[in-house]
């Protein structure tokens, strides 16, 4: 029987002349912009026109594209060794997309799938699954063929790889000096309104992960959740970043992302660089950015794997 892991992501540009297709994808995207379709249109043109020259010229800060490509091969590559299954990656708004992956694998017998987001989201993993279901049912690969793995934050392998990854930025020092903030993707605060349960799984993934840093002895001055990436006039999930940033009585912190398990732009431009600065001002003495997993994922993605199999 020949059978496939499929790691599902946002996706991010392959190189400069991606940023647009990235930007225009996502704003398309009914979980991200829900309204009917030609207002989407309009919007989306609207932003991606207005966020473009911008967008560029942060991805080229990167390297000319999203760190998000190289970090999922990584971890493609790591899975790779370890497993007898075939491991292959599909992107939301950037290539490889799920039908051209789909294609060249619909006669394999069976797919587990992990959509790289811990948590639970109408605007991340049911976006990405509804789009690999749809690409799916084109090429008629039966449903019953999918295994597919919803949300993981409660994971024991992966908030003990957390943990690991906080004490990575920690180093040798002292936790007791350094106040740690828990940053995560923001969400409008009328999705969560509607039922999402995004912000839920956030807080329940914080006191797991909390309580193992604990039972590895690492114990902070204090620990902090809050909330990156807002954008628009429109009210979003608190505390803002900005504002947690702001608050903190030690002028030492270290920002973990909760909410990414592969680098990307938001960690590594927006909070390794744009907060970064922010800190500056405000007159933080150190200010460091845990790595997310990356390809340390792959522990806990077979940690799944066998959960499932032997279910």
């Amino acid at each position: 029987m020949k059978k496939a892991i499929l790691l599902l992501n946002m996706g991010g540009p392959n190189d400069i002349s991606e940023v647009k297709t990235f930007l225009t994808n996502m704003f398309n995207d009914r979980a991200i912009i829900d309204a009917p379709i030609l207002i989407r249109k309009f919007i989306s043109y609207y932003i991606v026109k207005k966020r473009l020259p911008e967008a560029k010229k942060n991805y080229r800060l990167l390297g000319g594209k999203s760190p998000i490509v190289d970090f999922t091969k990584e971890l493609v590559k790591e899975l790779d060794k370890k497993l007898e299954m075939d491991v292959f990656y599909i992107m939301r708004y950037t290539p490889p997309f799920a039908i051209s992956v789909l294609e060249k694998i619909k006669n394999y017998d069976s797919f587990f799938v992990v959509p790289l987001y811990p948590h639970f989201s109408k605007t991340t993993t049911q976006s990405s699954l509804d789009d690999l279901f749809k690409s799916a049912k084109k090429l008629n690969i039966p449903k019953e063929k999918f295994t597919v793995i919803e949300s993981f934050y409660d994971n024991e392998i992966y908030n003990f790889t957390i943990v690991q990854k906080i004490k990575e930025a920690l180093g040798d020092d002292d936790a007791k000096d350094f106040e740690l903030i828990f940053s995560a993707h923001g969400l409008p605060q009328k999705i969560v309104d509607s039922g999402d349960p995004y912000m839920k799984h956030i807080k329940q993934n914080v006191f797991r992960a909390r309580k193992e840093l604990l039972k590895q002895g690492v114990d902070f001055h204090k620990t902090h959740l809050a909330y990156q990436s807002r954008v628009g006039k429109m009210e979003w999930i608190k505390p803002y970043l900005e504002t947690k940033l702001n608050s903190l009585e030690k002028r030492k912190v270290i920002i973990y992302p909760i909410a990414f398990l592969i680098d990307n732009s938001e960690t590594k431009y927006e909070l390794d660089i744009e907060y970064k600065e922010i800190a500056k001002k405000i007159g933080f003495k150190e200010y460091r950015v845990a790595s997310a997993p990356n390809a340390d994922m792959s522990e806990t993605i077979i940690n799944l794997l066998q959960k499932q199999t032997s279910s």
